[in-house]
């Protein structure tokens, strides 16, 4: 089964980019490589069981084992030590990437409350988006009553656009609701 996105971008994103930057070769094209989705979880030095909360959510939401991120050196502000687990995070690539990108625009971020559209300061001049999550409730995924604590998530989608304009129009032509700021 083709996820609906991969025909989107197959179908109606491909032959619009082509036309718009006037790319010679299909090659040239942008395509979306992966997408890293990161939860910090800075309450792990207290209690084990919140990392465990948080990798079974970032579990439910992307559909893949997430991997326990480690520090790799003392912080005695953060009263963290070296080898305290800290993050868990997860890359997505092919069919799981397209369906989790589809959720994200479709179902996530609309559900957010007060919703203006994600910002265009989001780029790294390198054609990547960055987004921040304030909580992960807005996915369906995670039901209401089994959350513990709210948290954050960071969402990198990496693509092979060479520019800031070029990832936008891809971006923009999937669907991703950016603002007008």
């Amino acid at each position: 089964m083709v996820p609906r996105m991969l025909e989107k971008y197959k179908n109606e994103i491909s032959p619009a980019l082509l036309k718009e930057f006037g790319y010679k070769n299909v090659m040239q094209l942008p395509r979306i490589q992966k997408v890293v989705v990161n939860i910090g979880v800075g309450d792990a030095k207290l209690d084990i069981k919140f990392m465990d909360v948080a990798i079974a959510e970032l579990r439910a939401i992307t559909g893949q084992q997430p991997l326990l991120k480690r520090a790799k050196k003392s912080i005695a502000g953060f009263k963290v030590r070296q080898g305290m687990p800290v993050a868990c995070s997860v890359t997505l690539r092919g069919n799981k990437m397209w369906e989790f990108l589809d959720r994200l625009i479709s179902l996530a971020l609309p559900g957010i409350k007060d919703f203006q559209g994600v910002s265009r300061k989001g780029f790294d001049g390198r054609g990547n988006y960055n987004l921040g999550l304030r909580e992960q409730l807005i996915f369906p995924e995670i039901s209401y009553d089994k959350v513990i604590r709210s948290r954050g998530m960071n969402i990198t989608i990496v693509t092979t656009a060479p520019t800031d304009e070029e990832a936008y129009a891809l971006l923009k032509g999937m669907g991703m609701p950016f603002n007008n700021r």
